[in-house]
């Protein structure tokens, strides 16, 4: 299952180990349940301090495995074999189970201590979704820490029928006690800010309380994040007041315009802004919306939180959003039908009839990776022709397959069209 290369790094990480886990597999004949039995037996063959128990007809959901502590029950299932995105999200769980310490603040490790409740979560996910594993992780943390917290992460490709008993359209989706809870990329923070009514009063009065800044940068994309490093570069008191740092590139999966760089994920480009910006004296302020400006000797910025932050200066740099087609129930289906990411919800789809919207090359790019998954594709383009590159004698730019691909079709035959996979 893993291979030479894999098995050495994730050694190397369970050296970390501090105490004894044990996994416990619940499986059946079935190839998933073989495939998933071949990952957890590399595991274990690479620590003195993992054991393997496997359970057939248990009545937990096959396959899957839990991580228990001795002693402890157990309170983190993986529903599938957590490869691609989520294999870190796995480490991260051995890891945390077996006693190293996670990396959060003290503060909000408390405030998962003090939720009070059974909170029961399952997470449906996407190998393919690298929104997914922020989710995944900050819940199994939350299971590590607090005993009255479980948490089950789900492949959707791989359990359909539950994905269609739960309607789930979109990934991550996350359920609590069997209610829906939630949908998307959400941190930590976030998912407490949604348990603890009185969190967002308590975050409201610590952000009045603060000092006016010289800098203040709302928005933390790339701009936001380049604009907070150059004032804080001067020495002036700089804040950044933003939803998330990363901005977009968190929603972005492939990056190939960034000059020096010749390609890149958005997750691992935000991480390299968190990571610059936290190199200097900037005041970070995650899950803000600013909700108006209102000028005066001090510019105030007036936050939907009911806080109101002052500066001597303000940079916008709010950015962009996934373009919107403004037709009647285009928001109320957002993530229940109508998606904005072919990589992370396209498992979702598999064997269902999709349209894609817009003929540019996202578009067409997004209309060739779905037509392997599901029966039927239909590119919905307002113009005459596609606005995609058009493909060269080498192959084509738009969607990166050669002439000769069974599903490439050249850009200039379509307008309206249904694109069967071959």
């Amino acid at each position: 299952m893993l291979d030479a290369g894999l098995k050495a790094q994730l050694k190397g990480y369970l050296e970390r180990l501090q105490r004894p886990v044990q996994i416990v597999a619940s499986a059946d004949q079935g190839a998933a349940s073989r495939d998933m039995l071949e990952l957890l037996e590399d595991a274990v063959s690479l620590s003195p301090l993992l054991t393997l128990e496997v359970r057939r007809d248990d009545g937990e959901i096959t396959p899957s495995f839990a991580l228990r502590r001795a002693g402890e029950e157990a309170r983190v299932r993986f529903a599938g074999l957590p490869m691609g995105h989520e294999f870190t999200s796995l480490v991260l769980a051995l890891l945390q189970a077996g006693g190293h310490p996670p990396r959060a603040d003290a503060e909000v490790l408390d405030q998962v201590r003090r939720l009070e409740g059974e909170l029961r979560f399952e997470t449906f996910v996407s190998l393919s979704c690298q929104s997914c594993p922020d989710v995944v992780q900050a819940l199994n943390l939350m299971a590590v820490t607090n005993p009255r917290v479980r948490h089950t992460m789900i492949d959707g490709a791989l359990f359909q029928p539950e994905v269609e008993r739960r309607q789930v359209m979109a990934v991550p989706a996350v359920f609590l006690n069997g209610e829906p809870f939630g949908q998307g990329r959400m941190t930590l923070a976030q998912i407490l800010a949604k348990l603890d009514a009185e969190a967002p009063r308590r975050e409201a009065d610590r952000l009045h309380a603060k000092q006016p800044y010289d800098v203040l940068v709302v928005g933390a994309g790339p701009a936001g994040a380049a604009a907070a490093v150059y004032a804080a570069r001067k020495g002036i008191r700089t804040g950044i007041a933003a939803e998330r740092l990363g901005g977009q590139l968190l929603d972005t999966v492939g990056i190939e315009n960034f000059i020096s760089v010749k390609e890149t994920e958005g997750h691992k480009l935000a991480a390299g802004l968190d990571q610059h910006v936290a190199a200097y004296e900037v005041d970070v302020m995650n899950l803000q919306r600013a909700a108006a400006l209102i000028p005066g000797d001090l510019i105030g910025i007036e936050l939907a939180s009911g806080a109101r932050l002052e500066a001597r200066s303000v940079v916008i740099a709010t950015g962009a959003r996934w373009r919107e087609i403004n037709v009647p129930g285009e928001r109320e289906y957002r993530n229940r039908g109508v998606a904005y990411c072919p990589h992370c919800d396209g498992p979702l789809y598999k064997g269902k009839r999709v349209a894609v919207i817009g003929g540019g090359n996202s578009g067409v790019e997004a209309a060739i990776d779905l037509a392997g998954l599901v029966s039927h594709v239909t590119l919905i383009e307002y113009e005459h022709e596609l606005r995609a590159d058009e493909y060269s004698s080498a192959g084509c730019r738009a969607c990166r397959t050669s002439r000769s691909s069974p599903v490439h079709r050249p850009p200039r035959s379509w307008g309206m069209v249904g694109a069967s996979p071959a």
